[in-house]
């Protein structure tokens, strides 16, 4: 089997980069060779590399800059995942893509569930929603994996920055009033990598299982919680920083405006992906250890 990734330099293709290698041969494109700005060349692309399974990792995820940005939204997360999806679907590939919670509007109480109905508030959220549709509509083997809260030793995410402002700051204010569970981009990989080995050993039984999939951590907490967890786990391992965890102040969702909306509740349920799957999902506190250790060892190494 051959799988193609698009997005290996990402933060969640960084990732499946090295989940992925055991799995199959790999053909691993950046998006300096994966141009999603012309989708005519990138199913040339594919269509020359003629994998079995093409993973997505691509996407337009600046969220704020979305809202004055949204043609290159719409283009990256929608018009190239069109023709993505419908190459595949011709050619009987499986196509792997990723999505978000901002799908949803956040105002459910209790955790969203894949046949939950589409509220997105805001440009990125609408141009994923789009994406996601024309898989869809294509009509073509497909896995889609909604995902939320991702952070990672690469690329920037909420997780670097808030050890970075501690290393800065003697006191950080953080929303508290948003919840969901801190998704490390490792998990995502990890998972896809069982899902596509499964797939490997027995291609006919996807047929059943082609559809969208949350795929996140489990458990719940706010943003405050998160960098609360973050400062401690940080503190024990030796990571010299000016804010304590005590110091973490939590504020509600006004008192730090920006320009795109963001869902109150992120809360996605997994059921679905154990159910068909047999995976297991662990709470979003097992992956955080992971991640302060990588950053020690990395960026936040002492000279």
């Amino acid at each position: 089997m051959r799988i193609l990734l698009l997005g290996k330099n990402g933060q969640v293709g960084s990732e499946l980069s090295r989940s992925l290698a055991p799995v199959a041969e790999l053909v691993c494109l950046g998006r300096e060779e994966a141009n999603f700005m012309d989708e005519g060349a990138l199913v040339a692309l594919v269509k020359h590399h003629n994998p079995d399974v093409v993973v997505n990792a691509v996407a337009y995820t600046a969220v704020d800059k979305a809202e004055t940005d949204e043609d290159a939204a719409y283009q990256v997360n929608a018009i190239a995942v069109k023709a993505l999806a419908e190459e595949a679907a011709a050619s009987k590939r499986l196509l792997v893509h990723y999505s978000t919670d901002y799908v949803y509007d956040g105002q459910k109480d209790t955790p969203y569930h894949e046949s939950d109905a589409y509220g997105a508030l805001g440009v990125y959220g609408k141009s994923k929603v789009a994406g996601e549709e024309a898989i869809i509509r294509a009509a073509g083997p497909h896995l889609i994996f909604r995902t939320s809260w991702v952070y990672g030793s690469h690329g920037h995410n909420f997780g670097k920055t808030i050890l970075r402002l501690a290393r800065a700051r003697d006191q950080l204010r953080v929303v508290g009033d948003q919840f969901g569970a801190p998704t490390n981009a490792a998990l995502i990989a990890d998972v896809t990598s069982l899902i596509l080995h499964q797939y490997a050993l027995n291609p006919g039984a996807f047929k059943e299982k082609t559809g969208v999939y949350h795929l996140v951590a489990g458990g719940k907490t706010s943003w405050h919680g998160f960098a609360t967890a973050l400062i401690e786990e940080a503190t024990k391992v030796g990571i010299a920083l000016n804010c304590k965890a005590s110091a973490i102040f939590s504020i509600p969702t006004h008192e730090y405006p920006l320009p795109a909306p963001r869902p109150i509740n992120s809360c996605l349920s997994t059921q679905k992906i154990y159910t068909s799957f047999g995976i297991i999902i662990p709470e979003w506190t097992y992956y955080l250890p992971r991640f302060v250790r990588d950053l020690k060892e990395g960026e936040f190494r002492e000279s």
